[in-house]
């Protein structure tokens, strides 16, 4: 399979709109992703304009257990939002930490309540893509291919992820780097690969935010002592 068939031809029955909201997308996660890096608040109202952008291309795909699911982390990043605006002193940038074993030990229980949770939603995929009708459709797991499963896992890294930057913990980076990395070959599979592209800027970003994140904890400390 050459570049062509991975880049250009899903995208030939796509229409204008369809390919301009998907680079914009695009555009709006990157710029998520940089502010995080900076650790600006405007992480949040760029992540959520990138969501959702996200939801309505999926909903007019008829992918709804997708769109669900963006529609899901459009939640969590308005969660993530009050937590920075609360604990920012100038309403705009934050100070970062590492991870306690508490959060930890919630961050496994958040992963594999994600887990619990995104599989029985793909239970009912085939009922919620058939907008909501049970006509002609059976329940089950029958339907998952390698990259649904793949989405259920990645799902809950993203999830960790998420609740973690939002405690402003180092540790987020981790399952950022994880998570996208993971996603290029599926969101490929998935013919959108505008969207691929994003992810392995992102990749490269979180790798990015982690270096910076773990720089700014040292100075912050050095200053103190």
């Amino acid at each position: 399979m050459n570049l062509y068939d991975l880049f250009i031809k899903p995208y030939e029955t796509y229409t204008n709109l369809q390919i301009l909201l998907e680079a914009s997308g695009a555009i709006f996660g990157i710029l998520s992703v940089f502010f995080s890096i900076k650790k600006n608040i405007w992480v949040y109202p760029t992540g959520i304009v990138s969501t959702l952008i996200y939801v309505y291309i999926l909903f007019n795909i008829g992918l709804l257990g997708d769109c669900m699911i963006n529609a899901y982390y459009a939640a969590m990043s308005i969660y993530g939002w009050v937590l920075w605006s609360k604990n920012s002193k100038d309403h705009i940038h934050v100070d970062v930490s590492w991870a306690t074993l508490k959060e930890w030990i919630f961050a496994s229980a958040l992963f594999l309540f994600s887990i619990i949770m995104v599989t029985v939603l793909y239970y009912y995929k085939p009922y919620i893509d058939n907008r909501f009708s049970f006509e002609g459709i059976s329940l089950g797991l029958y339907h998952l291919d390698w990259a649904n499963w793949l989405d259920v896992v990645t799902t809950s890294i993203f999830l960790v992820g998420m609740w973690l930057m939002a405690k402003q913990r180092i540790e987020n980076w981790f399952f950022w780097i994880i998570g996208d990395f993971i996603c290029i070959p599926m969101l490929i599979y998935k013919e959108l690969g505008i969207t691929s592209v994003q992810y392995l800027v992102f990749t490269i970003m979180a790798v990015i935010g982690y270096v910076n994140w773990k720089k700014s904890f040292k100075e912050k400390k050095s200053a103190k002592s």
